[in-house]
């Protein structure tokens, strides 16, 4: 049985990730099933993440900046999806 792994290292942080070859299984399918496992684990995301160093308070503003973001997103879907018409919110 052949193993294909990959062990992803960040200062003290290791992410081993192994897929087992399955009998009759190529290994172009084995490799894809390894990337889909990469992806859904997130591994990328925390690397991509950790490259550079981010202070709390920068990171604060990040999260406020995304909120907004998301909460503007949201309104625009439920104008899309009540016809567009807007309710009056002011009085």
């Amino acid at each position: 049985m052949t193993d294909f792994a990959e062990a992803v290292c960040y200062k003290k942080e290791v992410i081993t990730l192994t897929v087992r070859l399955r009998p009759e299984e190529s290994i172009e399918s084995l490799i894809r099933r390894f990337t889909k496992s990469v992806n859904s684990g997130g591994v990328l995301k925390t690397y991509r993440r950790k490259r550079w160093f981010i202070s709390k308070g920068e990171q604060r503003r990040m999260d406020q900046k995304r909120g907004i973001r998301r909460a503007k997103q949201r309104q625009r879907r439920a104008d899309r999806v009540s016809g567009g018409r807007r309710q009056n919110t002011r009085r």
